[in-house]
């Protein structure tokens, strides 16, 4: 299985900025097969955009967020299926910065991620736990409940879901989990998902903290670390294309 790695733009961006960000990307590609799978999670006004400049080329493009409901009267939402209109083929669900400042619960994130793939998108499963959490031993207590809650609802789809551990205390502080610690936690969640499904070997665990091109080769080697969630260092396309080839 090659390995994966998403770009998370989080609210950033501009038609002219994105532009130029997917040809610098493409032009260090020049045309060879990368050495892991590539996608971009862009902020929904972009997807169309994306959409156009991605469009036969080896990267997919994805969303940041998906509704929890079908369709119907909810201001402001954006549906799975509005989504695969638009080609996206991933869908994060669940990052803590949704589940911090929009109270997304994880019945919520659950729920997301049974939207997606109902509809045909790979739902980008985040789980990870705060530096108290950390601190206090419930690392592998909190991982595994959020991903417990996904698990239970999406029952015999789990094979089609991508896991993405990202320890909040990582997300954009500059700080990184070693190696070893993010592999320990990689192997409680593979664990799990081979206890919930005949085909564990079909979900790619992503690490999501504060992965960057100066750490991503260590990163990537370990043994149930199947690619990352790159978050600052997405919005650079030399970074980015290192990370990728890092992956090798």
């Amino acid at each position: 299985m090659k390995k994966l790695i998403a770009g998370n733009w989080k609210m950033n961006g501009s038609l002219a900025a994105n532009e130029a960000l997917v040809k610098a990307m493409l032009e260090g590609l020049g045309g060879a097969v990368p050495a892991a799978d590539m996608v971009l999670c862009a902020p929904a006004p972009y997807l169309a955009q994306l959409g156009g400049l991605l469009r036969d080329s080896p990267i997919a493009w994805g969303a940041q967020d998906v509704s929890a409901h079908e369709q119907g009267a909810f201001t402001g939402e954006v549906s799975a299926a509005m989504l695969r209109d638009f080609g996206c083929r991933y869908a994060i669900v669940g990052h803590s910065e949704r589940r911090q400042y929009h109270a997304e619960s994880d019945v919520t994130v659950a729920n997301k991620a049974q939207r997606a793939l109902a509809a045909g998108v790979t739902p980008i499963v985040c789980v990870g736990e705060t530096l108290a959490e950390r601190e206090a031993g419930q690392t592998e207590l909190v991982v595994k409940r959020q991903l417990a809650a996904v698990i239970h609802v999406v029952a015999h789809c789990t094979s089609e879901i991508v896991v993405a551990y990202e320890p909040v205390w990582a997300i954009g502080t500059g700080k990184t989990a070693t190696p070893e610690q993010a592999q320990q936690v990689h192997a409680v969640l593979r664990a799990q998902i081979a206890a919930a499904t005949q085909h564990p070997e079909r979900v790619h665990l992503l690490y999501g903290g504060s992965m960057n091109a100066a750490n991503a080769a260590s990163l990537l080697a370990q043994p149930d670390i199947d690619g990352g969630l790159i978050g600052g260092a997405s919005l650079k396309a030399a970074d980015f294309l290192q990370i990728v080839g890092s992956a090798r």
